[in-house]
């Protein structure tokens, strides 16, 4: 009988973009279950709180029967065996990505042997994305129409103006 295979996807998703939805939509597709693992992290100063966080990716993922999406601290592979994953999904946009998430690869393996990483390369259209270039051109009033999902730019827009969109 074959495994299933149960993927976690760690992040901070602070906040969510169509770079991190092209990956959870690929993923999802390879995976019988795939957890949107959010990452609390007190010594970051994010824009949106965890539950905040959660809320908006559950909303954007609501589409995706085998997503689920869960918050964790700590190390991403004690919480992949908490949660009966065998699989650590993570994407790569360009060579920098690539030589952080190898040493994390490699760090993940000695931990946990028998979860794997696997990566998924960026799309073309959001190789450029990240969550930090997003928050900085919402706060200095640029459109980020097409960078994120509707109900995530509505979000920033709502955080930058103090709810006056």
């Amino acid at each position: 009988m074959p495994r299933s295979l149960v993927a976690i996807y760690p992040g901070s998703f602070d906040p969510f973009t169509n770079g991190h939805l092209d990956i959870i939509a690929r993923g999802s597709a390879l995976a019988d279950k795939l957890i949107v693992a959010i990452l609390r992290n007190q010594s970051k100063k994010p824009l949106f709180t965890v539950e905040e966080r959660i809320a908006m990716a559950r909303q954007v993922l609501e589409p995706f029967s085998n997503v689920e999406v869960d918050s964790f601290e700590g190390l991403t592979v004690d919480f992949a065996r908490q949660k009966g994953a065998n699989a650590i999904l993570r994407g790569i946009r360009a060579v920098a990505d690539y030589e952080y998430e190898l040493q994390m690869a490699l760090m993940n393996r000695r931990l946990a042997p028998a979860v794997e990483t696997i990566f998924l390369t960026a799309s073309e259209a959001t190789s450029f994305l990240s969550s930090h270039l997003v928050k900085e051109v919402a706060s200095l009033g640029g459109s980020v129409t097409g960078l994120v999902p509707p109900a995530i730019e509505l979000r920033l827009k709502d955080r930058y103006t103090g709810g006056s969109s």
